[in-house]
């Protein structure tokens, strides 16, 4: 089961109706969808869950106001099977036709936490060098890399890691922070 919590913060006195707004918005169908006074937290299918996310973020975008998201992905937790029902669903994408059109740019620092391996910097590395590749790398300082890209591009990518991670690595923890 791939996981996602995340936390919305527009900069503007009218953040519950942006927030509560957005989640609204988003069809949790495919997903397992729990929002709480802290977070929101969406698990099931990894194309599913990056799906809902990303139309969340879309919909609260505000050309007129700062937010930021911060995002943990993970997969992999022992024991971790509330959801498991959601990976039965087909690949049909519910929130793509609203989302896949809108573009803004974004800028965003990632960081990678492979659990339980001793190469864990190859991983790390690995996705480094694919956004590199994909001209989305804008620099890395202690402990992030940071990308400024076109929200689409930024969400493919989040999903090429996932992917990549989930296929490589039994249990990760991937960090984003967006910023609009």
């Amino acid at each position: 089961i791939t996981g996602c919590r995340f936390v919305l913060c527009p900069m503007s006195d009218r953040y519950i109706d942006i927030i509560l707004g957005a989640i609204q918005k988003v069809d949790t169908s495919k997903v397992w969808a729990n929002t709480e006074k802290h977070s929101t937290l969406y698990r099931g299918k990894r194309i599913h869950v990056l799906d809902a996310v990303k139309a969340c973020f879309v919909h609260a975008y505000d050309p007129g106001i700062h937010m930021t998201m911060e995002a943990t992905f993970s997969k992999g937790c022992p024991g971790d099977t509330d959801a498991e029902s959601y990976l039965a669903e087909d690949d049909g994408l519910l929130n793509d036709a609203s989302t896949r059109d809108i573009h803004f740019p974004v800028l965003c620092k990632i960081s990678l936490y492979p659990m339980g391996v001793t190469n864990y910097m190859e991983h790390i590395a690995h996705i480094v060098n694919y956004a590199i590749d994909k001209g989305i790398y804008a620099g890395s300082t202690h402990y992030v890399t940071v990308l400024e890209c076109d929200i689409q591009e930024l969400f493919d990518y989040f999903n090429y890691v996932n992917a990549y991670c989930a296929e490589q690595i039994s249990l990760y923890v991937f960090e984003a922070t967006l910023s609009v």
